[in-house]
């Protein structure tokens, strides 16, 4: 029960941009390897202060899921994303709005699944383990990509990419320094 009446301030992508994707973030740059001239530099939290920022992004995370169960609008007023012309791969408001209408039950799956890795997250820092930090980074990316893709870009499937992989051959092919054959021009 709540003590309260709950009415969202931000859209659900102001929510995504200013909230849930930077803490999301304290999760994915836990760990890492960065490869420079002086060798492999690894990242992974060693102090206290690392491990309070990562559960600083899971507790967030796991509160901020819960955030998208309330209706609000998708976009802020007149932000279409990128919904219009011929080659659009991303979803209207309009659109998105419809297919949570049609099937809140995948709506809620997607939220579930966001907080469960927050969970996970939460029991990673617990235990301090970072390998299994690894896994959370990649189970946090599935979770996320597994919504955007159904509700933001879901036209960003495999022939979206077969196009765009044409196109980028055809930028090259056209540019001097792509081809190999082209003279130098005098200037």
């Amino acid at each position: 029960m709540l003590w309260g009446d709950l009415k969202p301030v931000v859209s659900v992508k102001e929510l995504m941009k200013y909230m849930i994707d930077p803490m999301a973030d304290n999760i994915f740059n836990a760990v890492g390897s960065t490869v420079t001239q002086q060798g492999i530099v690894d990242v992974e939290p060693k102090t206290e202060e690392d491990w309070d920022k990562i559960r600083i992004g899971a507790v967030s995370l796991a509160e901020g899921a819960s955030l998208l169960k309330i209706r609000r609008p998708f976009t802020p007023p007149g932000d279409e994303n990128n919904s219009t012309g011929p080659d659009a791969v991303e979803l209207s408001p309009a659109q998105i709005t419809a297919k949570v209408e049609r099937d809140p039950v995948e709506w809620n799956a997607r939220i579930a699944a966001l907080s469960n890795v927050a969970l996970e997250a939460l029991d990673v820092v617990k235990r301090k383990d970072v390998n299994e930090l690894w896994d959370v980074g990649e189970n946090l990316d599935k979770a996320c990509e597994a919504c955007h893709r159904s509700y933001w870009y879901p036209g960003e499937g495999a022939e979206f990419y077969q196009k765009l992989r044409r196109r980028l051959e055809q930028f090259h092919e056209q540019s001097p320094r792509g081809n190999t054959s082209a003279k130098p021009q005098k200037q």
